[in-house]
């Protein structure tokens, strides 16, 4: 029996406060960074405080997905929640770097599942046409973790410690598993003895180690041709490969190959990849261009990013709405990729001195396509999957954007840095030092230039962010063109808890 709409909130309160932790540790950290550095020193494996938590994410991420399908969403989600809140304690006390990087890895062991999870537990309880019901709640805990987090850094930092951007884990942490524990008590149980893939679960962790390595260490730290990256890419794809033979012959595969025989799985995270990709590489960049180009402040720029992310929410709900009022998903991805498309071309052609309001409203055009799109990849990926494979489904989805999110980052700065580069180059300026650490300095890097460097710094570095700007729409583009391809199935009026399986839905009809 379907669950009622009294019931869905109470399990939505607790899970969706776990997916809020994880959402929240992705942000709140960044404006204690420097801080962390000064106390702990070791500031050149800063950057691993936030990449080991990514790795660690999107490494446990399918196996969750794999294991809540053998044993039951609950124990998996509750076991999630206790690494997060353990790798919270563990940070918060580290006095050393190498010891909050092991904190934060082992927070990303626990953050792989608490996204996951919150939303395969909704799909067991949430038919899919009735997803836009509860799209709002979704759609606001990451614009609530997205605007707030930083700001909650920043004043912790302030006014507090840095050790509280983790020790404010523990009581929200504390909470959601008792939430998750009461609400989910009544779910099905399943302690079926049954074979666990460790061969494949360890060759996807160390060719997704490898491969997120080189988005990490790629066009920074090395070249992108350097001898060490050219090796994980090799090494990395070389273990995918035997990780995909693998799972062919594997009793109870981490990602069943019969996943991929479905276009629409295929369609939607090769979409959904391909949006994380522009959509993680646009926002790491923004606050850059927001200070360095426009000239705002910290906090203003901050506050600037506000109509992006409310924009989001408010394609997101409008995306479920429309799904719920209609039965069918596939027109608003189109609808919504071309907004976001226009909002970056938009950026790629107004001058460093745009007015706040157009920029507005190019963030907002933004927001609101890239809102109106993510949350349908997920519903067609869960409409489509038979019920045995929901969690499994749901995971690879997170596992592919993740791994789209994290090249994003890495390929767009890349190209902002070649093409400041060859802006000051063809000006016949030089810096003095490079493109790289004036950007990665900030505000205060860029304040101790000379007056004559930043009167040819900014226009370079204006026409720099036009090239990334231009190369996000294109990608934009690509994913639109991968939109028209997905093939649209009408929405199931029944969560997945109670729908009948794939082979019996077939018979049926």
């Amino acid at each position: 029996m379907a669950a009622s709409h009294r019931e869905i909130l109470r399990i939505l309160s607790g899970v969706l406060l776990g997916m809020f932790l994880a959402a929240l540790d992705q942000t709140i950290i960044t404006t204690a960074l420097p801080t962390m550095a000064a106390e702990l020193g070791g500031v050149e494996h800063l950057s691993w405080v936030v990449s080991v938590y990514l790795l660690t994410t999107t490494v446990s991420t399918p196996i969750y997905g794999k294991l809540s399908d053998l044993y039951g969403r609950r124990p998996l989600l509750l076991t999630a929640i206790a690494i997060f809140l353990v790798g919270s304690a563990l940070a918060a006390l580290a006095h050393t770097m190498p010891q909050l990087i092991g904190a934060r890895a082992l927070q990303g062991l626990g953050g792989g599942g608490l996204i996951t999870l919150a939303q395969t537990v909704i799909a067991d309880h949430v038919s899919p046409r009735e997803r836009g019901r509860y799209q709002a709640f979704m759609g606001g805990v990451w614009a609530t973790a997205s605007v707030g987090g930083p700001m909650l850094g920043g004043f912790f930092v302030d006014h507090l410690s840095w050790r509280w951007v983790f020790w404010i884990n523990l009581p929200v942490g504390a909470l959601a598993l008792l939430l998750c524990w009461l609400a989910l008590r009544h779910l099905p149980q399943h302690y079926e003895r049954r074979s666990i893939d460790y061969v494949g679960a360890v060759l996807l962790t160390l060719g997704v180690t490898a491969l997120l390595l080189v988005a990490t260490w790629g066009g920074t730290q090395f070249s992108w041709l350097s001898p060490p990256i050219l090796g994980l890419s090799g090494a990395g794809v070389a273990l995918l490969a035997i990780f995909a033979l693998q799972e062919l012959r594997a009793s109870e595969p981490i990602l069943p190959p019969r996943l991929f025989r479905n276009d629409i799985f295929r369609t939607a995270n090769a979409c959904g990849s391909v949006v994380s990709l522009m959509m993680f590489g646009t926002t790491m960049l923004l606050p850059i261009y927001l200070q360095l180009v426009v000239g705002m402040s910290a906090g203003r720029s901050g506050l600037f990013l506000a109509p992006l992310t409310g924009a989001s929410v408010v394609g997101a709900f409008s995306s479920g709405q429309i799904m719920r009022a209609t039965g069918r998903y596939k027109r608003q991805p189109l609808v919504g990729l071309s907004l976001a498309t226009l909002g970056l071309i938009l950026l790629a052609t107004m001058g460093a001195d745009a007015p706040a309001t157009l920029i507005g409203a190019a963030f907002a055009l933004f927001g609101v396509g890239v809102g109106a799109s993510l949350p349908v990849m997920l519903v067609a990926v869960q409409n489509a999957a038979d019920p045995r494979d929901i969690g499994a489904a749901t995971s690879a989805l997170n596992f592919f954007r993740s791994m789209g999110g994290s090249f994003g980052a890495a390929v767009l700065w890349s190209v902002l840095i070649i093409a400041l580069t060859q802006k000051l180059a063809g000006g016949g300026a030089a810096l003095p030092e490079s493109a790289t650490g004036v950007l990665q300095g900030g505000p205060q890097a860029f304040a101790n230039l000379s007056p004559a460097l930043k009167a040819t710094l900014i226009p370079a570095l204006a026409s720099a962010f036009h090239v990334v700007f231009a190369a996000a729409a294109a990608l934009c583009v690509l994913a639109l063109s991968i939109a028209c391809l997905l093939r649209e199935q009408p929405l199931r009026t029944t969560p997945a808890s109670i729908a009948p399986p794939r082979a019996q839905r077939l018979s049926a009809d």
